[in-house]
């Protein structure tokens, strides 16, 4: 007897040719849906927090006791060719084409509207809702197919540069880029918010026929969706699973001084002097790009900045805090490239010469997805920057910018950059929070030229 469906652990479950299908529970109204072809669905999170452990893992026992409602609140439904599950205001439900044994899965909302639905099964063209591709070396190359409704306007998927605002139609990259930044998560005036929780280099188009996510190297599909009655309740899902920013602090919110930019630190003196003089109030002052040696030095240029620490201690004085630049580039000729290099702590090229972009000489990123990266670069810039009494800083050239964009050309210690390059802004964010927070700062304000879903967090 065919048995298509299962309940395991409050999850729906099916099961057919290879495929495994799996749809959980995940936050209030919220579903996680993840695929695999030849395997067992794969546990971890590249950016969705557990919503049973809360923000930062605490959960006081009123929270306990509200998580288990939820989960008691879900229900499942199993017939043979049909089955459903529901989490408060949304209903996923699955139905088997008997022509080819494929599921087709329809999201509707509390009312039985139609929020989202896969594209049908089988048919004469043979096509599929979950499409894996596979790879040399085990991955697959993943096609996500929904069906479009015309009449829906997206909004959201991060930065790109085009004026355009409703989304429907639209082709785009998932991958970074200068002055792009893509975080797959968008909010639809249909009544649902959409996050591709996935950060492989990919491509989405929403198109008028069908809606297609791409993912070029992967191992399993993910994505999240949740349904909410406004923009506000969907956004409050996210941040519920993703993670919420931190208050600003009052410095923050002022007016803040930079140019491109300032050529020593008697001419940063003059600026901040003479905002004094004029009683003009400035919050932050900006130094910018190479202030340093080399790229990858990430210290003050003596020759140029002779007195790093008298600078900031006489700026600090006036009742402006200092900002300096860091970019995660390292020169060949950079005193630290090759301990870096002999350390693994740099992103590698899959074949050839390792340079991933060429500014004022050869220069490879450091590799923010490594652990040991991340300790590494914060010591150089608590010792060289820190510990003068800068506070804040300008983590530019975060995608990060590769000289050509061939993104399959290189890796990070995480993995493939086609298959998971695009988390590298947030781990770069990660790597000064995380350290700046070891060295007991709180109001920390870092500005970021780029950022993946989690970042805000």
């Amino acid at each position: 007897m065919l048995r298509f469906f299962e309940e395991n652990n409050g999850n729906l479950i099916f099961r057919e040719n290879g495929e495994t299908v799996m749809i959980t529970p995940w936050g209030e109204n919220s579903f996680r849906v993840r695929a695999v072809f030849l395997g067992e669905i794969e546990e971890g999170s590249i950016a969705l927090l557990d919503p049973q452990c809360r923000e930062a893992g605490k959960e006081t026992a009123e929270e306990k006791g509200a998580a288990g409602a939820e989960k008691q609140g879900v229900r499942v439904e199993i017939h043979e060719l049909e089955a459903s599950i529901t989490n408060g205001n949304i209903q996923a439900q699955l139905a088997v084409n008997t022509w080819g044994n494929a599921v087709q899965i329809t999201f509707r909302s509390q009312k039985g509207e139609v929020l989202l639905q896969e594209i049908p099964n089988g048919g004469a063209l043979q096509k599929k809702a979950r499409h894996f591709k596979p790879l040399p070396g085990g991955g697959y190359r993943l096609k996500a197919s929904f069906v479009s409704d015309p009449q829906e306007k997206i909004y959201g998927m991060g930065q790109y540069q085009q004026e355009v605002f409703d989304l429907k139609g639209c082709n785009l990259e998932l991958a970074h880029r200068n002055s792009q930044a893509s975080i797959p998560f968008y909010v639809s005036s249909l009544g649902y918010g959409f996050l591709w929780h996935n950060a492989a280099v990919g491509e989405v188009h929403f198109g008028s026929n069908t809606t297609e996510w791409v993912a070029e190297e992967t191992r399993q599909l993910d994505y999240w969706i949740t349904a909410g009655d406004t923009p506000a309740q969907i956004l409050e899902a996210y941040t519920a699973v993703t993670g919420r920013v931190p208050m600003m602090p009052e410095y923050g919110l002022g007016f803040w001084q930079c140019k491109l930019r300032y050529y020593n630190e008697e001419q940063v003196l003059q600026i901040a002097r003479e905002y004094k003089k004029r009683d003009i109030p400035v919050d932050v002052l900006v130094i910018d790009y190479y202030h340093w040696p080399r790229c990858g030095d990430w210290r003050f240029d003596e020759e140029y900045f002779p007195h790093p620490e008298e600078m900031i201690r006489k700026i600090q004085d006036m009742g402006i805090k200092v900002m300096v630049s860091i970019w995660p580039q390292v020169d060949w000729r950079s005193e630290n490239y090759e301990e870096m290099k002999q350390q693994g702590l740099l992103v590698k090229s899959n074949s050839g010469i390792d340079v991933q972009m060429i500014f004022h000489g050869n220069n490879v990123f450091m590799d923010a997805t490594n652990p040991r990266t991340r300790e590494y670069v914060w010591e150089k810039c608590r010792k060289n920057y820190a510990d003068l009494g800068i506070r804040t800083f300008w983590l530019d050239e975060a995608e990060p910018e590769f000289t050509t964009y061939d993104h399959a050309d290189y890796r990070f210690h995480a993995g493939p950059v086609a298959q998971i390059g695009n988390i590298y802004p947030r781990e770069y964010a990660r790597l000064f929070y995380e350290g700046q927070k070891a060295c007991g700062q709180e109001d920390i304000v870092n500005l970021i030229r780029c950022a993946w879903t989690g970042s805000q967090r």
